[in-house]
Formats: structure tokens, C-alpha cells, sequence
């Protein structure tokens, strides 16, 4: 893919820093319990109390994951996509799954967590089903976002992580700065609800607390 060279498109050294997407460090002790939240307004939300507990009880860690990392790269690669998320839905959007263009590309680079309002993603966990958006400009509803916005996204496919409970743990993602076309975007769904099943695979194999 050619690299870009609008204003969209700048290295983030050259963005202002109000359009970059957070760059926090993930904030939880690598490899040990979760803790939940002490924010007063995440306890008003017993879904994420709920999928705090069950991440526990499943000894997931919220921290990149190398294994998720590769199921990231092995998604984008496969789409054709320059992003890939394994995104659990915590106080933050946090990608324990990531893959994305390298610093020196000239694309944005984005961190490991971001708000739990921007993206797509929000929206494939209340559906609980893939979204697959060959153009989000097509639709006016999915065209306003941040993320349109700080990173220049022109298509994104996403798909749930629901754990046998019935939990929606979070999602898979790619995003690219370019659309593609309708004709596509069967397979492309097709691809991240495959890798969705496989990082449920992944978590189904992790130790039990």
C-alpha cells in the first residue's frame, strides 16, 4: 500500500497532539489479578464489574499479550488492513492484541488504550455481532468519530468476544485508511469473526484462577 502524505496522514510527530489517540501505558500489574475498577461510575456499570470477574476467573490478563499481538498481525495481514485490534472493553478500550504500520511509516501510530467512546467498536458490543464497514463514510450514522478523525479511517470490520456465559468481553478489529469495496466486505467479516473465535480459543485455553 503507498503511503499517504496528506495532512491526514503525518507522522505523529507532526500531528497536533490534540488529534492522537492516547498513548497510556496499560495501567494493571502484568500478569496478575484484576482489580476492579475504583472509579465510581465504572461500579454503576454491572457489565463491567461482570466482565472484570470473569477475566479474573479466566486468569486473562489486561496487558499486551504477545499471542494476541500475533492474532492482531495475522488478522490485518490476512484483510489486507493496516490495523489490528484485540480490544477488551475495560475502563478503557485496551488492545492486549495490537498490530499497525511501523513508527517510521509515516501513519499514525496509535497507543494501547482509548476512550471507551471512540471507534466502532462500542457499537459491535451493544449489537453483539460483527459490523462490517467497507466505507464508513457511507453511512452517516458510523461517519462522525474520533477516530475518523486522529487516524484518517476509511473502512473497519469488527466482530465480539462473547465467552460462553454470555459476557461480551470485547472485540477484534481492523481499520485502514482506505475503503474497500462492497464486494469485499463479506470476506473481510468473515475473516474477524474466524480470529474472534480464535482469541476465545486462546482465552478458553488460559489457566483457570
Amino acid at each position: 500500500m503507498s503511503h499517504h502524505h496528506s495532512d491526514t496522514y503525518r507522522t505523529p510527530q507532526a500531528k497536533p497532539a490534540a488529534r492522537s489517540l492516547p498513548r497510556r501505558d496499560m495501567r494493571d500489574a502484568g500478569g496478575g489479578p484484576v482489580a476492579p475498577p475504583a472509579d465510581p461510575l465504572a461500579r454503576q456499570a454491572p457489565e463491567l464489574a461482570q466482565r472484570y470477574e470473569l477475566l479474573q476467573h479466566l486468569g486473562v490478563s489486561t496487558t499486551a499479550n504477545e499471542d494476541f499481538d500475533d492474532l492482531a498481525r495475522d488478522m490485518a495481514e490476512r484483510a489486507g488492513f493496516l490495523y489490528g485490534f484485540v480490544n477488551l472493553f475495560l475502563e478503557e478500550q485496551t488492545f492486549v492484541g495490537l498490530h499497525q504500520p511501523p513508527v517510521d511509516s509515516g501513519f499514525v501510530i496509535v497507543g494501547r488504550t482509548m476512550s471507551r467512546d471512540h471507534g466502532w467498536c462500542p457499537e459491535v458490543m451493544a449489537r453483539r455481532k460483527a459490523l462490517p464497514l467497507h466505507d464508513v463514510h457511507a453511512s452517516p450514522r458510523f461517519s462522525g468519530n474520533a477516530v475518523v478523525d486522529a487516524v484518517g479511517i476509511r473502512s473497519y470490520f469488527g466482530a465480539p468476544l462473547i465467552h460462553d456465559s454470555g459476557t461480551v468481553l470485547g472485540t477484534v478489529c481492523v481499520i485502514d485508511p482506505d475503503k474497500r469495496s462492497l464486494a469485499e466486505a463479506r470476506r473481510l467479516r468473515d475473516i474477524v469473526i474466524n480470529v474472534g473465535a480464535q482469541v476465545m480459543d486462546h482465552i478458553a485455553r488460559a489457566p483457570v484462577r
